[in-house]
């Protein structure tokens, strides 16, 4: 199987370190293609695999087409590559408010096979979340090649095209809440006379290990939470100062701008 990339920037280059890491030896059936062409140079001398220096060569060796381009740039790009496309091949977009429906469109072929990606920015720690949804003509097989390319960067979980909005409120877009949750306590930390360092040791394992407590326990987030909460304590404390500032109301808004965003974003 050769996948091509279009567009290497952080979140193409994240996939394809990854997809690297968890396959040895397959270097040679990496094909990149990016404008800049010095980036490729260098991911081509880094990683061992083939930079291309067009479009159509990266289409003529590639079986799965992974399009990690900006959704402003979709339109000229699947515009060109649709002159060299082979009805055996699979597309990959990975980019917020692109539809299944905009990309058969723009590539005026019947039965082309595509796959919409919506992964997160801690793929690039190999710690994304990721949702997939496929068109009618890509059989199970083949998609489910691409789900174990993007569960190299993280978790991957197959859902309907119509829950994408909703993804990007829980995971696309959730991780920029979260930084912001780690900076208020590595500041109050700071505050409270803690070292920077320390701060950000402190806040950022305190957040990762109650994430992993909720997909590893199977216990329910508001059962954890009351386990913390001793009566009397500081953690009760804690949380009532949260609730009555209007926390999880906050959260919730939030999580609700990023849905009613993508709906418009979406071609």
């Amino acid at each position: 199987m050769r996948i091509g990339f279009i567009g290497v920037g952080n979140m193409g280059t994240a996939i394809m370190k990854g997809y690297l890491a968890a396959h040895k030896d397959i270097n040679q059936n990496i094909n990149i293609y990016d404008k800049d062409e010095k980036k490729i140079l260098n991911l081509s001398q880094e990683l061992g695999v083939n930079k291309c220096n067009s479009l159509e060569r990266l289409m003529e060796h590639s079986d799965i087409v992974i399009l990690a381009v900006k959704p402003q740039n979709f339109e000229e790009v699947l515009t060109e590559i649709s002159a060299f496309y082979k009805p055996h091949q699979v597309f990959v977009s990975i980019a917020a408010g692109i539809s299944i429906g905009y990309i058969e469109q723009l590539m005026k072929h019947e039965g082309i096979k595509v796959v919409r990606v919506m992964p997160n920015i801690p793929a690039l720690v190999n710690e994304g979340m990721s949702a997939l949804c496929k068109n009618k003509y890509i059989p199970d097989d083949e998609f489910k090649m691409v789900v174990e390319i993007f569960r190299s960067v993280g978790r991957a979980e197959v859902v309907e095209e119509e829950m994408i909005d909703n993804v990007i409120g829980i995971s696309g877009s959730s991780p920029a809440y979260t930084f912001m949750f780690i900076e208020a306590l590595i500041d109050a930390a700071q505050t409270n006379g803690m070292k920077k360092e320390q701060a950000v040791i402190f806040a950022g394992q305190a957040v990762l290990g109650a994430a992993r407590m909720v997909l590893e326990t199977g216990i329910e987030p508001r059962i954890l939470r009351d386990n913390v909460c001793s009566p009397g304590g500081t953690t009760i404390e804690a949380v009532k100062a949260l609730q009555s500032n209007g926390f999880r109301d906050n959260i919730i808004e939030a999580y609700q701008a990023a849905v009613e965003k993508s709906k418009i974003m979406t071609k």
